[in-house]
């Protein structure tokens, strides 16, 4: 038994930040239902995030979505409302990532819902809060990377502000989220408590960079300052970064610069003795070090490397990752299917309970697709009841 199998999740949100909460909580054993749209659903269902489109639909809603029902509504209809009011009543958690004040018009805030059913947990996310003169700014990954200071941490010294290749911060606030939720669950078993969970983009890329922001604070307001080659992390010295080799890469972290120059047979690193010159002089070692690692394969300096212990690893593409047995091992990929058949590859829950797998063979639903049995099982049964 999954540990949170019987638990009620009605989940409001859309696109990639809401639902990778409701996702996490779904592979733990979570009943989620999306409340999508009528006609149109969940935005990441059309809005295409890359140019692959599965089962007439984006590849990523199907990533994000697998292990979900669908619920069909127009919330600017009473009917509909009052049909979700009635799952509302009888749902341990509610997730939202509306911008401030679209709940509140719908009536489905905080404050009306917990009227509804005083032990529900509550969660939403925002983009930059629900304060400030920012808090009606849309909450897009890439803007948020941009206005926290993440795009001043990747790519060289004169490469100008690089945003990650991923939507990180959504992915983040999703995490703190479900982090958030679960607390208030295990509150709830123990003292049938509810509670309202509040996670705000901005603040999960704020805690993200919770090193780095640290040392800035105590450093004088120092900028951190990228190295001019190779940067991998703009606080740390040479060696720490990505090489070219003589046929593909290889990542460096920390480690002895005499020593490294010993392994690699670079007689250029010997002089570099004094542990501060990784730091002081790291852009001249990083020179040094990829002209030399230029001049032969990333096994050659592997071979070398790894029995000394150094901290080294080859880099990687998907496609020789998922060849290695290293990735193999782990049973990272699970197939899904859809309700009309369509079957998919997607990734499983990294998360092991008691040694086993979290997975689970349920895709994403097509829009509408669990409305009638939904309808059946919390409005007919209510309306037999009240006979």
């Amino acid at each position: 038994m999954k540990p949170l199998e019987d638990y009620l999740v009605i989940d409001f949100s859309q696109f990639l930040s809401g639902p990778s909460a409701s996702l996490r909580l779904a592979d733990m054993g979570a009943r989620v239902i999306k409340i999508e749209r009528s006609g149109v659903g969940d935005i990441c269902r059309t809005l295409y995030t890359s140019n692959l489109i599965m089962n007439g639909e984006s590849s990523v809603f199907h990533a994000i979505n697998r292990n979900k029902e669908s619920f069909e509504v127009d919330l600017k209809n009473e009917a509909d409302c009052e049909m979700v009011r009635e799952m509302l009543k009888k749902a341990d958690v509610m997730i939202h990532n509306f911008r401030p004040g679209v709940m509140e018009r719908l009536g489905f805030n905080y404050q009306s819902v917990a009227a509804l059913n005083p032990t529900i947990i509550y969660g939403e996310i925002s983009g930059y809060g629900m304060e400030g003169e920012w808090r009606n700014k849309p909450g897009q990954d890439l803007l948020l990377q941009s206005v926290t200071g993440l795009t001043s941490l990747t790519g060289n010294a004169d490469s100008g502000p690089v945003a990650m290749g991923l939507s990180i911060v959504d992915m983040l606030a999703g995490a703190h989220l479900a982090q958030g939720l679960l607390a208030c669950l295990y509150r709830k078993a123990i003292k049938n408590e509810g509670g309202f969970v509040q996670v705000s983009m901005m603040e999960s890329a704020y805690d993200f960079q919770f090193e780095t922001i640290t040392t800035f604070m105590n450093d004088g307001g120092e900028l951190p300052q990228r190295s001019e080659k190779n940067n991998a992390n703009a606080y740390l010295g040479a060696p720490y970064g990505i090489y070219q080799t003589e046929n593909g890469y290889l990542a460096l972290a920390m480690g002895s610069i005499p020593q490294l120059g010993n392994l690699l047979g670079c007689d250029e690193l010997l002089d570099y003795e004094a542990i501060e010159e990784a730091f002081d002089k790291r852009d001249e070692i990083k020179t040094i070090l990829a002209s030399h690692l230029s001049t032969e394969t990333t096994e050659t300096w592997l071979s070398k490397l790894e029995p000394a212990d150094i901290w080294c690893a080859d880099v990687l593409n998907w496609n020789a990752l998922m060849e290695h047995d290293g990735f193999k091992v782990l049973n990272m990929i699970q197939e899904v299917e859809m309700v009309d058949g369509y079957q998919y590859k997607t990734t499983r829950c990294p998360i092991r309970i008691d040694g086993e797998l979290l997975t689970s063979i349920k895709g994403s639903p097509k829009l509408g697709q669990d409305n009638e049995r939904i309808i059946k099982e919390f409005i007919t049964q209510k309306t037999t009841a009240n006979v």
